[in-house]
Parts: C-alpha cells; sequence; structure tokens
C-alpha cells in the first residue's frame, strides 16, 4: 500500500514538474530571440542609412533589397531541408545557432559600407552583405526554431510556456533596444562613419547573448530523436513542395506572418520623427509605452486556457488596426502617439507569441497525414514570409516615398516637400492599419487547431504501438 502512495506521488511530481525549464536553460533560449529581434530593429534603418549618409536613390535601394528575395526564396527552401537531414552529435538544429556569429557580423560591413566607394560599388556592397544578413545566416536561424524546440523541450507545456512567458524576455529586451537606439542615432551618430562605430558595438553585444542558446541548450527529447532514427527515407527539395500541396492549412500561418512583419517593418517611424515630429530622439518614447503591453504576456496563459491562439492573434489584429488608425490623426501630438503605441503594442503581442505553437501543429498535423514532420521546412517557410514581408515592406516604402519626391542626400535632413511628407503619414498609418485588417481576416480562418487535441492523442497512440513492435 504504502508503495503504491509513493509511486502515484512520484508520478504526481513528474506531472507538477513536466512544464519546468531551468533558469539557465530558459534565459539562453531566450536572450538568442532578443540578439535576433535587435537585427531586425537596426536592418529597420537601413534605407535611412543609405538615403541619408551614403546619398543613395530610396527607389534604387528598395528595389535591390526586394530583388534579393530571389534568392532568398531559393536559400530558405535549402536551408529547411539541409535542418531536417542534419544528423550530428550535437544534434540536427543545435549547431546552426552559431549562424549567430555570420549575422551579426555582416550587419556590421553592411552599415560600414566606404565612403569612398562610387555610387554603382555602393548598391553592390549593400545588396551583398543584405543576402548574407537575410538570404543565407537569418535563414538558418529561421529554419532550426520549430526543430530545436521540439527536441529541446520535450512536452507541450514547455511549449505553452516558452511561446508565453518566454516571450517576455525579448520583449523587454527588443523594447530596451528600441528606446536606447534612437537616442544613440540622435546623440552618436553624425557622420558616416559613426554608423559603423555605433552598429559594432551593438554588434558585439548581441553575438555575446545570442550564442548562449548553442552553449547551454541540447537536444534531449528522446522520443522524437529515436522516431527519426526508425526513417530510412532523408527530406529532398522535391518533399518540400509536397508539404506546400499537401498542407491546406500552412498558408493560413504563412500569410498572416508575412502581413504582420510588411506592417511592422515599413520603417516609416524614422522619417515620421525626423521629418514630422522634428526630433528622431522623441521615438524613443513610444517605444517605452509599448513597454506597457509586457503584462499581456504574463496574462496569455491564462488567456489561452479560455480562448484559442487564433482568436487572440484575431483580437490583437483589431486592436492594432485602431491604433494605427489613431496615428493617422495623431500628427506631432505626443499624447494621440503614445495611446497608439500603447495600443499597436498590445496588439503585435498575440502574433509574436503564438505564431511558434501554430508552427508545431503544423508539425504534428504532417505526422498525422502521414509525411515527414518536416519542422526546418515549415519553420524556414514562415521565416521567408516574414523576411519577404519585411522586405517587401522596406521596397514599397522606398519607391512609395521616391515617387513622392522624397529628398536623397548626403547633407542629412532638409526640406522635404509636401508629397513626401503625405506618404510618410500614409506609411505610419493607413496602410499597418489596412495589412493588420487582413491579418485578423486571415488568421481566424485557420481551422486547424481546434482539431490538435485529437490528431495529439491519435500520434501518441501512434508512437506507443510503434515502440512496442
Amino acid at each position: 500500500m504504502m508503495s503504491e502512495q509513493v509511486l502515484e506521488t512520484k508520478k504526481k511530481k513528474v506531472k507538477d514538474n513536466s512544464g519546468k525549464i531551468g533558469f539557465v536553460k530558459f534565459f539562453s533560449w531566450t536572450l538568442r530571440s532578443v540578439s535576433t529581434g535587435t537585427n531586425l530593429m537596426v536592418m529597420g534603418y537601413l534605407t535611412l542609412y543609405c538615403t541619408n549618409y551614403l546619398g543613395l536613390n530610396a527607389g534604387i535601394v528598395s528595389i535591390l533589397l526586394v530583388a534579393s528575395k530571389i534568392i532568398d526564396a531559393f536559400t530558405d527552401l535549402f536551408a529547411g531541408v539541409i535542418v531536417d537531414r542534419t544528423n550530428t552529435k550535437l544534434g540536427k538544429a543545435r549547431p546552426y545557432e552559431l549562424a549567430i556569429l555570420g549575422l551579426w557580423g555582416c550587419t556590421w560591413l553592411l552599415f560600414s559600407t566606404p565612403a569612398a566607394f562610387s555610387s554603382v560599388v555602393k548598391y553592390i556592397w549593400v545588396l551583398l552583405m543584405y543576402v548574407m544578413v537575410n538570404a543565407v545566416f537569418m535563414t538558418l536561424l529561421n529554419a532550426n526554431g520549430t526543430a530545436y524546440t521540439v527536441r529541446a523541450f520535450p512536452n507541450h507545456q514547455q511549449h505553452i510556456k516558452l511561446s508565453t512567458l518566454g516571450f517576455i524576455v525579448p520583449m523587454v529586451g527588443i523594447a530596451a533596444f528600441n528606446i536606447a537606439l534612437p537616442q544613440l542615432l540622435q546623440n552618436m551618430v553624425h557622420t558616416h562613419g559613426d554608423w559603423s562605430r555605433v552598429v559594432g558595438m551593438i554588434s558585439i553585444l548581441m553575438i555575446a547573448i545570442g550564442i548562449l542558446r548553442f552553449i547551454f541548450v541540447p537536444e534531449v527529447n528522446k522520443a522524437v530523436i529515436d522516431e527519426e532514427k526508425k526513417e530510412t527515407e532523408k527530406v529532398t527539395l522535391k518533399d518540400a513542395f509536397t508539404l506546400i500541396k499537401k498542407d491546406k492549412y500552412i498558408l493560413f500561418v504563412l500569410i498572416p506572418t508575412l502581413v504582420v512583419n510588411f506592417s511592422s517593418n515599413l520603417g516609416a517611424g524614422a522619417y515620421y520623427f525626423t521629418y514630422i515630429v522634428g526630433n528622431l530622439g522623441l521615438q524613443s518614447i513610444i517605444a517605452a509605452f509599448q513597454i506597457l503591453s509586457i503584462p499581456m504576456a504574463f496574462l496569455m496563459p491564462m488567456l489561452l486556457k479560455r480562448s484559442t491562439c487564433v482568436k487572440l492573434i484575431g483580437a490583437g489584429a483589431v486592436l492594432s488596426v485602431i491604433g494605427h488608425l489613431i496615428f493617422a490623426f495623431a500628427g506631432s501630438s505626443v499624447p494621440m502617439l503614445m495611446a497608439a503605441g500603447f495600443l499597436t503594442g498590445i496588439g503585435a503581442v498575440p502574433s509574436s507569441m503564438l505564431i511558434g505553437l501554430l508552427l508545431i501543429d503544423l508539425a504534428d498535423y504532417h505526422e498525422y497525414i502521414g509525411i515527414n514532420r518536416m519542422e526546418g521546412v515549415t519553420s524556414a517557410l514562415n521565416g521567408f514570409a516574414g523576411k519577404l514581408g519585411s522586405t517587401l515592406a522596406t521596397g514599397a516604402s522606398g519607391i512609395l516615398l521616391a515617387m513622392s519626391g522624397f529628398i536623397s542626400t548626403t547633407e542629412g535632413i532638409v526640406e522635404q516637400p509636401a508629397s513626401a511628407i503625405a506618404m510618410i503619414r500614409a506609411l505610419y498609418s493607413y496602410i499597418p492599419a489596412a495589412l493588420w485588417a487582413l491579418t485578423g481576416i486571415l488568421i481566424l480562418s485557420f481551422k486547424l487547431e481546434s482539431r490538435m487535441p485529437e490528431i495529439r492523442e491519435e500520434l501518441a497512440e501512434r508512437r506507443a504501438a510503434a515502440a512496442k513492435d
């Protein structure tokens, strides 16, 4: 009788501890997201750097960045297949964390474009470094995400914790960076060479915190690893296209990811505060108010018990629409900008936190319908959708600014025509509002989530039966 009680106590303890991660492992995992998220924020200033400090044409720069997506499309698919085919002593996905070194190294080189270069060589250099940052290193870091998550953390409760509470660290880190960067640029960047020094300092810090995941988070999910060892066929590019063909749900995740990243990376904020508000440093105030959305992350586990990922993302999209519409009428009114920043900050939280859970659902669905799980390919496709959205945003904003008569110069800030000012306002308000509305419509059409309890139960039964054989 006593032994049965002891056994029951042990079982209960295991169940209670099933969602525990550990301090070092938790922070090592989440700090890498701070590093990659910071990189995206730095890249948001690329067009401003090119137009105001390299003297390049905004339209041409934008066209080059959009053209780079042709290369990115191929590297994303290849990266996903490479991750899914990898089998090393360090694991399947973990080795690709070393790409953080190349990511920041090439970012520094991008913002260190030699001033002595001719305009043509500057365009080539910018394109080459941009491709290395996005099409190579960020691609590898995106492609290993889902595969690394399911192998480093064995159960679904840990996945929920990482996607909710684990989002707080990146949110705080990136928000702090958003506050600090405009101040750094306002006070420390006055010449072309200042960009290299500031981005160089940021790169060293971000490499130091970004590499911690590789060092401290091993792949330990024996069930998934053992299941993979039974597979005799390697993933190929053909399998990637089979996934796209057979997975009827994937576009409902990829398109919102593209739209969200497009909306978030139009880059109008720097222009808005430079030419309309008249002080780039005041952009820090908006970033500071967006920090107020952090408590939302603490509420997310409770909200997930009462609702679903897609409904929460849809609600966030509605708040983002309202926030951007306030931007449309805010002008240089700091109180209105604060209110809009608060709403858009809260609105972005669910999509940023919960898309990862939907990707894990997709991997389980692939196994359920009898194809390879292909976490690497799924992550790579989602990463490509995000990068495509951010690059199209950069391209669209540059082309629209050029069409509106925006004046590019090496002289710093100059008076812009009324048409350019009107375009900057639109890029900061109406366009993002429309895109967030589209995101809400699309994500609410994602029906797989409601089927997942049944799917996970059947997969567990299949694996148990296979283990007995």
